[in-house]
């Protein structure tokens, strides 16, 4: 049987081709890229881990990426010329087992997804949507420009794989709400950049109007494409962990496309025949932007958006995520827990983190939090081996860095600040801070 992969209604039965520019279904369900998985059985488990371990020492261009060395599970009729690829994924997973032995746990892992083209594991669903873009413009399909509405990461990856391919790209930002590195990656990669004064729902918003022209493509994570390339995330913990996945994965959570994603690669998995055990997932929230946490903790009886509050973890300052039916059935599907931490919370959890060596965003200061948070209550307990999945390289949040060591955060007091020595020229002035260092 042949590789075949279409959008498909996540709450019907009505599908459509690749080809066609649609974002939701007939009765205005999200939709997602379905596999027919039948023909993955023409491997058997073991040829697929041989497989996949040979391209992790091939330099073909398409191996070379973590998502397109598993092209088959992703878009398996895409001809491998029409990639557009910066060499995304086969990101590091960091041991942290001395914050394990801290915690009394088991085992502590960081899957570094930040360490990436642009910074973030934004870079993974990216590839999957531009490829095909490109696809549909070489075969005349009358697209113009792709737009995305953004915290800042998906505009970031969304101009670089843009400008890599030379398709114009349009990005709508909430204005003054962004790291200075986030807003300059999109005017760099040459994007039209929309600043609005508004925040991330009144963008995404906007942008949905603005690409009901299909003319313009949407590139936000309501687009099923991006999910094929994030959910790579779950096929490379299992490659790296020896083909097996962690008792519990922990995942900030914005618009909740990750949570989705991370899911949908455990499910690929299970169909492979690569795993047999399910691993729970837990997501992170911040508590001023946390409308998953209500839900879950009603039951999911429905979602209610909110006025997302300002947070240090600008990336997941989101009201109303659109990724939201999704998400619930993964924390169904997978045991699931949400928690949510407050900003001091995720604050201190980032730099107690680093002082292993790490250098941690604040979306993943938000699931260290909830790691720390769990750990305490016992929903997590000491015989269980933890992936935290870390979403951003820190270094895009150098103020937020900066300022935590400088005590200048508002409403936060630091707990593990690390303050500069200004000192004299001199050698005793020196030998006087070593000393009580």
């Amino acid at each position: 049987m042949a590789f075949h992969a279409e959008f498909k209604n996540i709450s019907g039965e009505d599908t459509y081709p690749l080809s066609q520019v649609v974002y939701r279904g007939s009765d205005g369900s999200l939709l997602e890229v379905s596999h027919n998985r039948s023909a993955w059985k023409s491997r058997s488990p073991s040829e697929w881990k041989d497989l996949f371990q040979s391209r992790r020492s091939s330099f073909a261009p398409a191996d070379l990426s973590g998502v397109w060395s598993k092209r088959e599970l992703v878009l398996p009729e895409l001809p491998i010329e029409d990639i557009i690829t910066l060499q995304e994924g086969w990101s590091p997973l960091f041991n942290a087992q001395k914050l394990a032995k801290e915690m009394n746990l088991k085992s502590l892992h960081v899957k570094l997804c930040g360490n990436s083209h642009t910074g973030s594991f934004k870079d993974l669903g990216m590839t999957v949507l531009v490829s095909q873009v490109n696809h549909l413009i070489k075969n005349k399909v009358p697209i113009k420009a792709v737009a995305c509405a953004s915290t800042g990461d998906t505009s970031a990856a969304l101009s670089a794989y843009c400008a890599r391919a030379g398709i114009p790209s349009i990005v709508f930002l909430p204005a003054g709400k962004i790291s200075v590195a986030q807003l300059v990656q999109p005017i760099a990669n040459g994007s039209i950049v929309l600043a609005l004064d508004t925040d991330f729902d009144g963008c995404m918003k906007i942008v949905q109007e603005v690409t009901a022209d299909k003319s313009i493509y949407l590139a936000n994570s309501m687009n099923s494409l991006r999910i094929e390339g994030q959910k790579t995330i779950s096929y490379e913990l299992c490659h790296e962990l020896g083909w097996t996945l962690p008792d519990t994965i922990i995942i900030p959570g914005g618009n909740l496309g990750n949570v989705s994603a991370l899911a949908k690669g455990i499910d690929d998995l299970l169909a492979l025949g690569i795993i047999e055990k399910k691993p729970r997932i837990i997501v992170a929230q911040a508590e001023n932007a946390n409308p998953f946490y209500l839900a879950y903790k009603n039951n999911f009886s429905q979602l209610e958006a909110v006025q997302a509050k300002k947070t240090l973890a600008s990336a997941i300052q989101i009201g109303n995520p659109v990724s939201y039916p999704k998400a619930e059935a993964a924390i169904k599907k997978y045991n699931g827990v949400v928690e949510q931490v407050s900003e001091q919370e995720l604050a201190d959890a980032a730099h107690r983190a680093d002082k292993i060596g790490l250098y941690c965003c604040p979306h993943t200061g938000v699931a260290l939090g909830a790691l720390f948070k769990l750990c305490e209550k016992g929903v997590i307990s000491k015989e269980e081996s933890v992936v935290v999945v870390s979403t951003a390289h820190g270094l895009k949040f150098s103020e937020f860095k900066a300022g935590y060591h400088e005590q200048k955060l508002e409403g936060i007091s630091p707990k593990y600040a690390n303050a500069i020595h200004y000192l004299p020229a001199n050698a005793e002035a020196v030998r006087n801070v070593l000393m009580n260092a």
